[in-house]
């Protein structure tokens, strides 16, 4: 699993729920900004991963359960299949 893989299931559980990931944020009661590709990296270059905060927001706010969110946590090259 990597950064990449887990901002990518973000995207992929949002766009699931019939949403944008700023609307998925602002639906978990979050910034919406908080899942912006902006803010997925530090200014130093490092990568910034999503809080389990707001992992457990957005699955509260959808009704979803964790199993529900990490079966869009695959490899890019799986993606494909």
């Amino acid at each position: 699993m990597t950064h990449a893989d887990v901002w990518r299931a973000i995207e992929r559980f949002a766009n699931e729920h019939g949403m944008s990931c700023s609307g998925l944020a602002k639906c978990s009661g979050l910034d919406p900004t908080t899942f912006n590709k902006s803010k997925r990296w530090s200014k130093e270059g490092q990568p910034r991963w999503p809080s389990t905060n707001s992992i457990s927001k957005i699955l509260s706010s959808t009704g979803a359960k964790i199993q529900d969110f990490t079966k869009f946590i695959e490899p890019a090259e799986q993606e494909m299949e």
